[in-house]
């Protein structure tokens, strides 16, 4: 989804002028929740082994499309050379930016992401309050991500997408403004027109950083 999003964004004449991207797509990077929890294998060494491949093929930055990965970004920064874009911070300094009014934003993602409190410190040093959803609705999450019928064995409708709405519901509810689509696979099943409130896609934002960084339009 990510890949696609930053091909959108390059407006081009001819394939020349698209951005040089090299993918590691490795499936075998252990649950990153599931290590938050201490109850798997640490991801941290598999990342480092990525990052320092991407070095040796000469990437100038890199960009992580997982928002749980992050807990583990200071660890990951130290064993690499090049820069990482935060995903969670640019997704903060967007929200500051775009809607400087904004006091509570609803999150949406896995419980790995809310246990290493990783958007709550990037908003909390902004001033923004982030809404977790509550026991019940958070489970409408887990399931809808990690479920049977959930996003990831590509269930993009019918059960995944109604659960994930009830949590938008869920959040709304405890006084959410805005509510942000903190894991990649939850933007797959939300279309931001239907929402009372504004959505914030944090793929979409990771690939609008990392163009206009390849584009030379920001450090």
């Amino acid at each position: 989804d990510v890949f696609r999003r930053i091909l959108q964004l390059t407006s081009v004449k001819d394939d020349q002028e698209h951005i040089h991207i090299i993918i590691d797509n490795n499936p075998k990077i252990p649950d990153r929740s599931q290590a938050i929890f201490g109850k798997g294998k640490s991801p941290l060494p598999v990342l480092i082994e990525s990052g320092r491949m991407l070095e040796r093929a000469k990437a100038d930055f890199i960009i992580i499309p997982c928002n749980t990965a992050h807990f583990f970004y200071d660890e990951l920064k130290k064993h690499l050379s090049i820069p990482i874009v935060h995903m969670i911070r640019e997704v903060a300094k967007k929200i500051h930016k775009e809607f400087p009014d904004i006091r509570k934003a609803g999150l949406l993602s896995t419980r790995g992401t809310i246990k290493a409190g990783l958007y709550q410190k990037e908003l909390g040093d902004l001033g923004i309050e982030v809404i977790k959803p509550g026991e019940r609705a958070q489970d409408m999450v887990t399931e809808a991500i990690f479920g049977a019928e959930g996003i990831k064995c590509g269930c993009l409708e019918g059960k995944s997408k109604k659960l994930i709405y009830n949590a938008i519901d869920n959040l709304i509810n405890n006084g959410a403004e805005l509510i942000i689509g903190g894991c990649t696979e939850i933007p797959l099943v939300v279309d931001f027109k239907t929402l009372a409130l504004p959505f914030i896609n944090s793929n979409q934002v990771l690939a609008e950083v990392a163009v206009n960084i390849a584009k030379g339009n920001c450090a």
